[in-house]
């Protein structure tokens, strides 16, 4: 279906700028009425992004969406209405054209799940599944709720890696960025001091000296190598599938940051696979999709192996166990939910019990980090003005006045 970029305005006279799907003029016309719009001029336009199912929008945005729907169709409003009043009453542009689009599919005789799922990059595989799910057993309401939960929970995941690596990459930049202007501007100036005393040098001020004429010389290798290096990483992972799946494993592995990485993926794996679990998803459909929600191989190659020792009638635990995705004490908590049929909960502890550890070790590698860059950088400044003064000092010790 084409892109038609448009102009619009409301009953109130307020210009509208957008773009939508539609067949042709006629066709956008009568979608835009459905939003109060009267259309004013339409021009077919080319894109990439594959239209409104590849758009996303903030996730803030989906929580509201999901939010609203969920109280509309509590209070036994009708989808298509519930819909119909939320893309009303948005503000955000891409999610009103997304929510008319809904409407529109839904008025054609999809299923809501089925309008969500042409929206990949907004309604994920799970959302979709759990939709479906709640279609099939009559409890829409309480999956929306349950997703709107499990959204605001992504949110704090995602504060928490931003925690893990926001600081450390601020605070390495600064020091590599002291280093760099002590390097080509700072100790040029007090080597040649140094030099023009004539004295022997000793190797760590003759290191020195060595390392600041490597960055003046070649400051723009020293600038250039890490973006050139950074994007050609990148292109190796993408390009080779050993690769990737080794530096996903890799990270895993990482010292400090490694395990907390693990614990996290560990947490969203069991938060997911409770979602999905609790709404009457099949375990086996539940490892499928989460396996492609871990974002990282290593983890989604021990879940297909998870998977495949459950299909050969293993049970959960032991299944889990034999694949190396969770600690001796995780499983003993798998065990019990297995075994008394409460599953889901045991998943949710699970969550619960990594989500708590991963606050609490990013909290101590917060208290970490602080302490070991200030140590590097003082360590550095110590080195630097021990070769520029260490000369200086012998100087004026043999000096006899």
């Amino acid at each position: 279906m084409p892109m038609m970029q448009y102009k619009a305005m409301d009953d109130r006279g307020k210009t509208a700028v957008g773009s939508m799907e539609a067949v042709n003029a006629a066709d956008l016309e009568s979608r835009l009425s459905r939003m109060g719009l009267d259309l004013v001029n339409s021009k077919e336009v080319r894109t990439r992004s594959g239209g409104a199912t590849g758009v996303a929008i903030q996730r803030a945005d989906l929580i509201t969406f999901c939010f609203h729907l969920e109280q509309l169709l509590s209070a036994g409003v009708p989808v298509v209405d519930g819909l119909a009043d939320l893309r009303d009453s948005v503000d955000d542009a891409r999610l009103k054209e997304i929510v008319a689009g809904m409407i529109e599919s839904i008025e054609g005789g999809t299923s809501l799940s089925g309008a969500m799922s042409q929206y990949p990059k907004v309604f994920d595989s799970v959302f979709v599944n759990l939709m479906r799910a709640g279609e099939f057993s009559g409890r829409v309401a309480e999956v929306l709720a349950k997703i709107t939960e499990n959204l605001k929970w992504q949110d704090e995941q995602a504060e928490h890696v931003k925690k893990l690596l926001m600081y450390p990459a601020l605070v390495g930049t600064v020091v590599l960025l002291v280093v760099f202007f002590l390097m080509t501007y700072l100790v040029p100036q007090l080597v040649q001091f140094v030099k023009s005393m004539g004295e022997s040098l000793p190797l760590h001020t003759r290191v020195l000296i060595s390392v600041s004429n490597f960055f003046v010389a070649y400051w723009y290798v020293v600038i250039l190598a890490p973006i050139i290096a950074f994007f050609g990483f990148i292109a190796l992972r993408r390009l080779s599938p050993a690769v990737d799946y080794a530096v996903d494993e890799l990270k895993l592995k990482l010292w400090v940051i490694g395990p907390v990485q693990k614990k996290i993926i560990l947490a969203r794996f069991a938060n997911y696979f409770a979602l999905l679990y609790e709404s009457g998803v099949t375990v086996l459909e539940c490892l499928r999709i989460t396996e492609g929600l871990v974002d990282n191989k290593a983890i989604a190659a021990a879940t297909r192996r998870a998977s495949r020792q459950i299909s050969d009638g293993a049970s959960i635990s032991a299944s889990f166990e034999y694949a190396g995705l969770f600690p001796p004490l995780v499983l003993r908590m798998l065990r019990v939910g297995e075994n008394t049929g409460a599953l889901d909960k045991a998943l949710l502890n699970i969550s619960y019990f990594y989500e708590r550890d991963v606050r609490d070790s990013i909290e101590k590698l917060q208290s970490m980090i602080g302490p070991a860059m200030t140590f590097l950088l003082g360590g550095l400044l110590i080195w630097v003005m021990v070769s520029v003064l260490g000369p200086i000092y012998d100087l004026v010790a043999k000096l006899k006045i």
